[in-house]
């Protein structure tokens, strides 16, 4: 159980906010040479996403849908069973990659062809299965369709991963004399607040069930900032070498460190 206090609330919005890097308003961006699409199970991401292109298929040249099978491809699986349109697509989606489901969606919810109607190539890298093959093989795909450089690539995935997963495509790109601008867009920072019982709960914005179950939300963004570190642990250039260095500031150190006393999250 979590003491649902101020100070704990407060650190847990705190590195959502971190992790979640920009909140890019899609409808009003510029427009972009190329959008990557990270399979996440929280899709709202994808709706959204999709709802903006049918309205603004000019938005982009190029829309990479990216995800192979991984450790969180049931989650998705389940998430599709519960999401009030999408569960007339579950039993067809069980063995697919990720990547395939967005497909699926796309095809059955949206009009694709509105979408496709200014051009925008609509590509599927289905075969990454951590945030480091996302952008590798995202730049594959992208240079089998011709797309050699995009000068402005909006990435979009699960807030928790956000951050670095945006590290993980400036590091793929770092060959580049000139690489692409890589915008953030998590579509929405999650928010916790204490409800009337004392309880954690997610502020408003779109229902509970669509989103991580507690203990998976903490232990996402508590897992994140070790990944991001620069040292010989991280995932950085002094680690791993699996994303651009990430700076992470003393307080956000400090909130995690808090909540390491409280949350039954322990990396």
């Amino acid at each position: 159980m979590v003491v649902a206090d101020a100070t704990t609330v407060a650190d847990i919005n705190l590195l959502a906010e971190y992790l979640s890097d920009q909140l890019h308003d899609l409808p009003s961006s510029p427009s972009v040479d190329c959008i990557v699409l990270c399979a996440s199970a929280v899709l709202y991401g994808a709706e959204y996403l999709f709802q903006v292109l049918e309205q603004r298929p000019s938005l982009t040249k190029s829309l990479v849908l990216c995800g192979g099978i991984g450790h969180s491809t049931q989650s998705m699986y389940d998430a599709v069973a519960q999401h009030p349109r999408f569960c007339l697509l579950a039993d067809d989606i069980h063995g697919l990659p990720e990547a395939r489901i967005l497909e699926k969606i796309l095809a059955k919810f949206f009009d694709r062809s509105a979408i496709a109607s200014e051009g925008c190539q609509i590509l599927v890298e289905d075969q990454s299965t951590n945030c480091g093959q996302n952008a590798s093989l995202s730049r594959k795909v992208l240079e089998g369709a011709g797309i050699q450089t995009p000068m402005t690539c909006i990435v979009i995935q699960d807030p928790t991963m956000m951050l670095r997963t945006t590290a993980s495509f400036k590091k793929v790109y770092e060959d580049m004399p000139s690489p692409p601008m890589f915008i953030s867009c998590p579509v929405f920072v999650p928010q916790m607040q204490v409800s009337k019982d004392g309880m954690l709960k997610y502020q408003g914005l779109m229902p509970s069930a669509a989103l991580w179950p507690h203990p998976r939300f903490f232990e996402l963004i508590m897992g994140e900032i070790p990944r991001l570190r620069d040292n010989e642990e991280g995932y950085g250039p002094k680690g791993r070498g699996f994303i651009a260095h990430v700076e992470v500031p003393a307080h956000i150190e400090a909130a995690w460190s808090r909540l390491r006393a409280v949350l039954n999250t322990v990396r």
